[in-house]
């Protein structure tokens, strides 16, 4: 199991699949679309039925059941790799037998333990990087390759007692689309499980209320030469605007359950500049009122404008699963048990960001998020361990058995 888990994720994360908040096109990227169509061959191959691509980009699949008159399950993961760095091109170099050293990714970047000390935890593990010109993908290929390969393995063992599983890979996960035309009905689960998690143990249902925040400076450009009394600049507008916001309440201040004002992008002309902020709270009432901070914020500024104008548009991108997961406790009960099963401990703690679970689970489907393995998302430091992976096949699994049973 641990070559043809090796292997496939080898083969998936070589595809570019980088998704593309700019673009208006479903998938966002033509590389997931090529993915998708790839990856729905390979099923179809490897035995997996009712095997569907769809117009949207979601690759649906099942299992069948071995015994009847038990709870359809799901497992998910997402097709795209983040924008935050590039995804093409990747070349994953395999670094077996890890004994604490410093890791050359390619010749100019290092991955130190001093740096990131949760490497000294994979002493003799098999660890798998990118060469530093990329992100290495895990995010979400680890979560793809550990589903197949489960899945494959239970088509293999139809002695192994379960019901029907219902398998979908998403694209537009990185940029909050992922679920957008996600068929519920089409799908059919009682419950499923994001496969997108990091270190072994992870399981989730709670995170980030999230939001975005677009703010546009509105200026006058003209010819620097006779400027005098007429230009206004939108640029200089939008960076007085961003001197105003809270120093220390951003991502490389906080942590746990602190939530973060995060400016994610910044463009513009003289004519016209744009900020976006991502907004982030785990607390409802809190995340209602940074909204309303920033709001007044933005009037304030306005007010005391000679020339030019500020303007802002918020918009809910997700909430926090936790009030719609916590009904159905038998789904993380269950996942803690087919943990313990596999030798792992379950290490319950908030995803500081969201997964497609938490949309899908204001949808109906209760969805919390699984481990997979890797560490240091959306960047060229990310990795992944390889007896991780394989600890996340025997959840899957294990989830897959222990359904048989009884799970309140």
């Amino acid at each position: 199991m641990q070559k043809a888990l090796l292997t496939r994720f080898l083969r998936y994360v070589q595809s570019d699949t980088q998704s593309d908040p700019s673009s208006l096109s479903i998938p966002s990227s033509p590389g997931q679309k090529v993915f998708a169509a790839t990856l729905k061959q390979e099923l179809l191959e490897l035995g997996f039925s009712d095997v569907f691509l769809s117009d949207a980009c979601c690759l649906y699949a099942r299992v069948p059941a071995t015994i009847a008159d038990i709870p359809v399950i799901g497992f998910i993961a997402h097709l795209d790799t983040s924008p935050d760095y590039s995804g093409a091109n990747v070349k994953p170099q395999i670094i077996p037998d890890y004994q604490g050293q410093i890791i050359a990714l390619g010749d100019k970047e290092l991955l130190s333990p001093e740096q990131f000390p949760d490497l000294l935890h994979y002493l003799g593990k098999t660890l798998i990087t990118a060469d530093g010109s990329t992100l290495l993908g895990a995010d979400d290929k680890a979560g793809i390759a550990a589903i197949v390969t489960a899945m494959h393995y239970l088509l293999q063992h139809p002695e192994i007692p379960h019901g029907e599983i219902a398998v979908c890979f998403t694209p537009d996960e990185e940029i909050g689309r992922g679920v957008k035309g996600f068929d519920l009905e089409h799908f059919a689960a009682q419950w499923a499980y994001t496969v997108d998690g990091g270190a072994v143990g992870e399981l989730q249902f709670e995170n980030f209320n999230a939001a975005t925040a677009v703010i546009t400076a509105r200026g006058n450009a003209c010819h620097p030469g006779s400027a005098f009394g007429v230009m206004v600049n939108a640029m200089t507008m939008a960076c007085r605007f961003h001197a105003k916001m809270p120093l220390h309440d951003t991502p490389e201040h906080s942590s746990g359950y602190e939530g973060f004002f995060h400016l994610v992008s910044m463009e513009g002309t003289t004519e016209q500049a744009k900020l976006v902020y991502l907004i982030r709270d785990f607390d409802k009432v809190q995340f209602e009122q940074r909204k309303q901070w920033l709001q007044d914020l933005v009037q304030k500024y306005n007010d005391e404008l000679t020339s030019g104008s500020l303007e802002i548009a918020i918009s809910d991108s997700y909430f926090n699963m936790k009030e719609a997961v916590m009904p159905t406790p038998h789904v993380i009960n269950i996942a803690c048990r087919a943990m313990e099963m596999a030798g792992v401990t379950p290490d319950i703690k908030a995803i500081r960001g969201g997964t497609d679970g938490a949309q899908l689970s204001y949808r109906g489907l209760p969805c919390p998020n699984l481990f997979a393995g890797g560490h240091n998302f959306h960047g060229k430091h990310e990795y992944v361990c390889l007896e991780s992976m394989e600890q996340a096949v025997a959840v899957i699994i294990n989830i897959a058995k222990l359904t048989t049973q009884r799970y309140d």
